[in-house]
């Protein structure tokens, strides 16, 4: 076996980091220190700092006074201009994967959901924001469209720190059902302009509570915790 290359482990590292972003394991405004994060992730500090400062590039995180690196923080506009984009592309993603998902990538949505409501009564927040994005990211990635899912990747990657938020100060509520368990429905029946209208309406109705939020301090920086 070869050694591991330097820029292999900073992918790594990235990839890793990238995929917490995601997630949502991360608010906006943590401040990241590279010795911990090296010792860690068991790897030196140089492919900490070059992952960390891919981040700022891709504009996931900011740095501050050319040394500290933080999640970086978003504003209400930055959000609807994001939520935009994100109602066309999930839109899109959702479409094209109806027809091509598995009854077992179905079922495996409805796990996540379950793990959703399950966290959410439990006051168990991390985990409820993790579980919807491997709900949403699973039906994405049954579209087969790599292109479309890296850049929704990256969309998420900005998006994921925010939705902290919802927990405990602006649950996502609904006028009906989990409007997952329409997306479910709509799956069951293959009916794709359904799914993209789910996916579409489950974005807006679920966020009304974090755009309030977000309209009270216009920017993550003033908002509780």
């Amino acid at each position: 076996m070869e050694p591991v290359a330097r820029d292999s482990l900073t992918r790594i590292v990235y990839n890793n980091l990238r995929h917490a972003l995601m997630e949502g394991r991360f608010w906006p405004g943590h401040r990241f220190k590279i010795r911990e994060l090296a010792a860690a992730m068991q790897v030196s500090e140089t492919p900490i700092r070059e992952a960390l400062m891919q981040l700022v590039r891709a504009r996931a995180l900011e740095l501050l006074d050319g040394r500290s690196i933080i999640v970086a923080h978003m504003s209400l506009a930055q959000y609807l201009e994001l939520r935009t984009i994100r109602l066309f592309l999930e839109g899109l993603a959702a479409e094209n994967a109806t027809p091509r998902i598995t009854n077992e990538g179905i079922a495996q949505m409805a796990a996540f959901h379950q793990e959703l409501v399950a966290a959410e009564s439990e006051g168990r927040w991390s985990d409820a924001v993790r579980a919807n994005w491997h709900f949403h990211h699973r039906l994405y990635e049954a579209a087969e469209m790599p292109e479309l899912l890296a850049i929704l990747d990256d969309i998420w990657m900005r998006n994921g720190p925010l939705l902290n938020y919802h927990y405990p100060h602006a649950p996502p509520t609904y006028p009906g059902p989990h409007e997952h368990l329409r997306v479910l429905e709509n799956l069951q029946r293959r009916d794709a302009a359904g799914v993209r209208t789910s996916i579409q309406t489950d974005m807006l109705q679920g966020g009304v509570k974090l755009v309030k939020l977000l309209e009270t301090g216009g920017d993550t920086r003033y908002l509780p915790r």
